[in-house]
């Protein structure tokens, strides 16, 4: 398993551009969807829909409500998640692929952070 979430969950992401520097996946699911185990580099997730999700990893989940044109930070993190809502969901994840600067390393946040 490469842990890249559009060969783990190709049913619900979608690669909708890439070049050198980012990598864009759209995500769209129904209540009731999971995605497996996948990992995401540092990415600024763009909410096209209102949506209710459960986060997990490591033995801890969160839940994540959002508001359709909220735009959030999504520190590099490994997770599943689950539609725990009642409406679908669909996003915009714009991945990056340079490296955090002076070699910064992730932290342990779980789900998308604050605006």
């Amino acid at each position: 398993m490469t842990g890249d979430p559009a060969e783990t969950n190709p049913e619900l992401y979608r690669v909708v551009f890439e070049n050198e520097r980012v990598r864009v996946l759209e995500y769209q699911d129904v209540p009731g969807d999971r995605t497996a185990p996948h990992r995401h580099p540092d990415t600024v997730m763009v909410t096209l829909s209102a949506f209710s999700r459960r986060v997990s990893a490591g033995g801890r989940e969160v839940g994540v409500e959002l508001p359709a044109g909220a735009v959030r930070w999504v520190a590099a993190q490994e997770h599943a998640g689950e539609n725990v809502g009642g409406t679908p969901t669909h996003a915009m994840f714009v991945e990056l692929k340079e490296p955090r600067p002076g070699g910064a390393v992730a932290g342990t946040a779980l789900g998308p952070g604050a605006p």
